[in-house]
């Protein structure tokens, strides 16, 4: 089933997540070549691709997992939790409707 992974940044977000940014990407990089990433992204913090100094406010993964279980677990292991880039992770099953 697919899952959608939302997560708010802490204030001022931006160095904790260049440190993290590898592993994190790295992790994303290995969903979609098993064929279980949907969309991943950063929500930018101004309207605009990018934000600059202004940062993001957190970031979207709409992946597909075994269990709702085994979609907190991965969102608990992202680097940008561990890095503190995240005050907050909400993970939810999602229903693909379109396209």
């Amino acid at each position: 089933m697919w899952y959608a992974i939302l997560s708010e940044d802490v204030a001022d977000s931006l160095d904790k997540r260049a440190s993290a940014r590898p592993g994190h990407i790295a992790r994303l990089k290995a969903l979609a070549d098993e064929g279980r990433l949907l969309v991943a992204g950063p929500h930018p913090a101004v309207d605009g691709m990018e934000p600059g100094p202004a940062g993001f406010t957190g970031s979207l993964v709409i992946a597909e997992f075994e269990s709702l279980e085994a979609a907190r677990a991965w969102a608990d292991a992202d680097p940008y939790v561990a890095a503190g880039a995240y005050a907050n992770v909400i993970v939810k099953p999602f229903k693909r409707v379109l396209p």
